[in-house]
């Protein structure tokens, strides 16, 4: 199943302009184990883009020796996560037996399904020393019919994933397909993220998907007019097909891809149906989740 859905100019369009952004989104802090991250949505008026109903940037922060990253173990159901890392790492166990550090330029790909628990902390080794972790993590809703899938973990090496170039812009698909390449990482529906680094004034057209939103990491662009500042999001009319141009050097990310429907959202737990959630709350309040091989002795209460 090729990863892009084509959409066509609507006729309101065709006849009148339209406006290019349907959105901007400011984030909002929220603390994550002993640090801040900036949360774009769910957000009030944008509960989803395509098949993705959650978006992180953690960092980009400084971390002095002896401090740093710690989320005990927690589970997760009906979703996939997607964690990937501009600077930094940060260590991946579940309760499938994993254990993967993730590093600059990696994606590690976490598939709940039924339920799954994991925790995300750092190699004693990096602690002992000041650093810095700069990354995006995000969750993608699965469709109805595969909600309910055994959990897999996927580790994908930053050589894995497909990058190009164009007018001078470099660009890296690290999930579907775009700009002439295709991702290998694993998909249940039609989803997008790519990855581009602009210099001042370079510009670029926007990739064609369902639903689309482009996020800036750092940097400014300009959008029809709009301007977009660092660690914003802008939600893109995907009917005019709109262009990105860089006001500063920037690192953008693009995302969207199919609508899968109303999904609840509740703590980890992410369902189609609400009493999934109730049912999914109870088992992890009656430690019915499995556990983290050597991480059994922590985990984080059910709120």
């Amino acid at each position: 199943m090729s990863n892009l859905v084509k959409t066509k100019v609507s006729a309101d369009c065709q006849n009148k302009p339209c406006k290019a952004i349907e959105q901007l989104i400011s984030p909002k802090q929220k603390d994550l184990g002993g640090f801040s991250v900036r949360r774009l949505f769910p957000t009030i008026g944008r509960k989803s883009v395509g098949p993705w109903v959650f978006f992180d940037h953690m960092g980009p922060a400084e971390f002095p020796a002896g401090e740093g990253v710690n989320v005990r173990p927690h589970p997760h159901i009906g979703i996939a996560t997607v964690t990937y890392l501009f600077e930094g790492e940060i260590l991946h166990r579940d309760s499938l037996g994993s254990n993967q550090s993730i590093t600059p330029g990696d994606i590690n790909l976490m598939i709940a399904g039924k339920g799954i628990v994991h925790s995300e902390r750092e190699r004693p080794e990096l602690t002992r020393q000041s650093r810095v972790l700069n990354g995006l993590q995000l969750w993608m809703a699965l469709p109805k019919e595969q909600e309910e899938i055994e959990p897999e973990f996927h580790h994908y090496g930053k050589h894995e994933l497909p990058a190009t170039s164009i007018n001078n812009i470099s660009l890296r698909v690290m999930i579907g397909s775009a700009y002439g390449v295709t991702s290998p990482v694993k998909t249940f529906a039609q989803t997008l993220y790519v990855e581009a680094q602009l210099e001042t004034g370079q510009r670029l057209d926007t990739p064609e998907c369902e639903e689309c939103a482009v996020y800036v990491a750092s940097g400014e662009i300009e959008i029809d007019g709009t301007i977009v500042s660092e660690y914003s999001m802008a939600i893109l009319n995907t009917d005019t097909k709109p262009g990105i141009k860089a006001l500063k050097e920037s690192r953008i990310a693009f995302i969207g891809g199919e609508n899968l429907g109303k999904r609840y959202i509740e703590w980890n737990f992410v369902s189609s149906s609400e009493e999934r959630i109730e049912q999914a709350k109870n088992d992890w309040k009656n430690k019915k989740f499995p556990l983290v091989p050597g991480d059994e002795d922590e985990y984080i209460p059910l709120p």
